[in-house]
């Protein structure tokens, strides 16, 4: 039949159209649904990441005593008062002393959570006795130095001058202190003799026999000679005659509050606590 469509039925091209553009919206619509939702499933598993990763760190409370080398007193007072700050209701308690000592005492099971010596050597006898929840980590080094009575009264400016000094105090045999001041006459080719030397038990025993004028001259940690301040009169030993000492911390196995001594070993090795050992005048570990 020929003529126009009737009113009520548009043509098959504008129907198409029509078609073609609800089919479009559908499309956009759908896209945008499954968009949000792939947005918001997005969003909802990483809430569900942040909040388990949370989890997984709980904060630490209670407290530990860490055994360490007397050299260690100052520093490790600061790093403690520290530590407690940033984490409320914890607790640390040192126990300082040679690290021969702490070494022994803590083999025949002396209440320690973690130690920190100042030599590598007396660490590894822990180690080899499998004392050690993990590896221990260096954190800090230290040089050597001369200490005489103030004013230097012996004039010493050299290692060889020790051997015609009157009394010269030098750490116990065993003792870190005592070793690296061994090693250093060794190299510099210096004896002393033994009627003049006197034995301090650990580093500030030993310093504390020049400061208190018992003893014409010692050797000393460089960061003890630094700490004594005007109580002593400092002479530097040539980088080539020195010793290197290297501090090594590590939680026990025996400690029943490891968290918490991981901690404290993990701000002592960040940021805060090496500002802390960089201001003592250690070195970088």
């Amino acid at each position: 039949m020929s003529g126009p469509y009737p009113a009520h039925r548009s043509s098959p091209g504008a129907s198409r159209r029509r078609r073609s553009t609800t089919i479009v919206a559908l499309l956009l619509s759908v896209g945008l649904v499954s968009g949000c939702g792939s947005s918001s499933t997005s969003s909802s598993a990483k809430s569900t990441t942040s909040a388990g990763a949370a989890a997984t760190v709980p904060p630490v409370s209670g407290s530990i005593t860490v055994s360490a080398a007397a050299s260690l007193k100052g520093v490790f007072a600061t790093l403690g008062s520290g530590f407690q700050k940033a984490h409320p209701g914890t607790q640390i308690t040192f126990n300082f002393g040679s690290s021969g000592t702490l070494e022994t005492q803590i083999e025949s099971g002396a209440p320690a959570d973690a130690a920190a010596f100042a030599d590598t050597s007396t660490m590894k006898k822990l180690a080899a006795k499998a004392l050690l929840a993990a590896p221990a980590t260096v954190f800090a080094k230290n040089l050597l130095i001369i200490v005489t009575k103030p004013g230097n009264p012996k004039g010493i400016t050299t290692l060889a001058d020790l051997s015609k000094a009157g009394t010269v105090a030098l750490c116990g045999t065993t003792v870190p202190c005592g070793k690296y001041a061994a090693q250093i006459l060794k190299s510099a080719g210096v004896t002393i003799p033994t009627w003049k030397i006197t034995r301090g038990v650990d580093v500030k025993a030993t310093l504390g026999a020049v400061s208190a004028g018992d003893a014409d001259a010692a050797i000393v940690y460089v960061t003890d000679a630094r700490a004594a301040g005007r109580k002593v009169a400092s002479v530097a030993i040539p980088a080539a005659q020195n010793a290197l000492a290297s501090y090594p911390i590590a939680v026990l196995r025996a400690s029943s509050h490891q968290p918490l001594a991981q901690a404290f070993e993990a701000y002592v090795m960040g940021p805060a606590g090496q500002a802390v050992l960089r201001k003592a005048g250690f070195l970088a570990p």
